[in-house]
């Protein structure tokens, strides 16, 4: 663990307090996190060589498909994440990785990814904010109501019709499996599909105004709803276009901000348009919750079961909980992912 924990640049303890992290010293400044470069991961004989570019007009189905968003904030989870993807995956050469980002920052941002992952497929995409700005409502969390949490809800309309399947990864987490796994699970007649817990309460995420709404309410007729985890999705996306998904999670999102029925972000949308018809997978995919709630973001244990992926949602992120050396257990196990580059106190020469 000691090894881990970040050492501030000499100028920096001169100019802030020790309690400043690297994180947060870069977020307050044009510079964005250095990283080491990973290793290569290469296929193996079993693994057909394929390539794909974003002008490709066909489906391949040997590529996996993941889509991720970019932002200084959470780079450095988005780095230990496609890490982690890489690290464990049958095929590494044959994922995908779609980065979604605001214009502002791709060029920095498509540098580092080029120099951290120098082998990677990917293509980075432009998410106006202004998509989503006028139809945010405040959360009980300022962090889920960037316009880049929104960037879920455009995948179908960012990514080139020739990518029909996506698997849709938050920005803090890591997969501890063969990403394939999760791809090849049979979406049937379903759009997206995700690990549910139908033991939550789900009248917990909506107001007492949408409850005592008939008309809210009839949204969910016919239908037992389930509360799922939005940050780990596999989404068909041809269905999604053939359904004008989009535009029906926008109409949920202009009646918040006219009515407020609900206080968790961009969340709750998708709830109300899935919850009920969405494909199982095994709760292994998402071990979610790790971040502790959205209020204290406190340490908590792993569920029951085998692990797949572990997700820091919530406040608390491991990598700036690393830094300030008050690490929950659990940010051990994200912690050999983190590729970010540590500077000397004092330099070895």
């Amino acid at each position: 663990m000691s090894s881990l924990r970040p050492r501030l640049r000499l100028s920096l303890l001169l100019l802030f307090p020790i309690a400043v992290t690297c994180v947060a010293f870069a977020l307050t400044t044009n510079d964005l996190p250095a990283f080491r470069e990973a290793p290569a991961f290469r296929n193996g004989r079993e693994c057909s060589k394929t390539t794909w570019s974003p002008s490709d007009r066909e489906h391949n189905p040997s590529l996996i498909h993941i889509a991720m968003t970019l932002d200084a904030i959470y780079l450095r989870g988005s780095v230990a994440g496609v890490f982690s993807v890489l690290q464990h995956a049958s095929c590494p050469e044959n994922v995908v990785f779609h980065f979604i980002a605001t214009h502002r920052r791709s060029p920095d941002l498509r540098r580092i990814i080029s120099s951290t992952f120098p082998y990677l497929t990917y293509h980075i995409y432009h998410f106006d904010p202004n998509l989503v700005r006028s139809k945010i409502s405040s959360s009980i969390r300022r962090a889920l109501d960037q316009p880049l949490n929104y960037a879920r809800i455009y995948l179908a309309d960012l990514l080139p019709i020739a990518v029909r399947r996506v698997i849709y990864f938050d920005s803090d987490l890591v997969v501890v499996d063969d990403v394939a796994k999760l791809w090849r699970i049979d979406l049937r007649r379903h759009v997206v599909g995700a690990p549910e817990y139908c033991h939550a309460n789900f009248t917990n995420y909506f107001t007492s105004r949408f409850w005592s709404s008939q008309g809210y309410k009839s949204a969910l007729k016919g239908r037992k709803p389930c509360y799922f985890n939005t940050g780990v999705m596999v989404i068909d996306l041809g269905k999604w276009r053939e359904g004008r998904v989009t535009a029906k999670l926008e109409t949920w999102m202009r009646i918040q901000k006219r009515h407020r029925i609900y206080e968790l972000g961009s969340l709750p949308p998708f709830l109300l348009v899935f919850a009920g018809d969405v494909e199982p997978v095994e709760h292994r995919w998402n071990q979610h919750g790790l971040g502790g709630d959205n209020l204290e973001g406190l340490c908590r244990n792993l569920h029951p079961g085998p692990v797949s992926l572990l997700h820091w949602s919530g406040k608390g992120k491991p990598w700036l909980r690393l830094d300030s050396r008050r690490p929950c257990p659990l940010d051990s196990l994200w912690a050999p992912y983190d590729l970010f580059r540590y500077s000397p106190l004092i330099s070895d020469s």
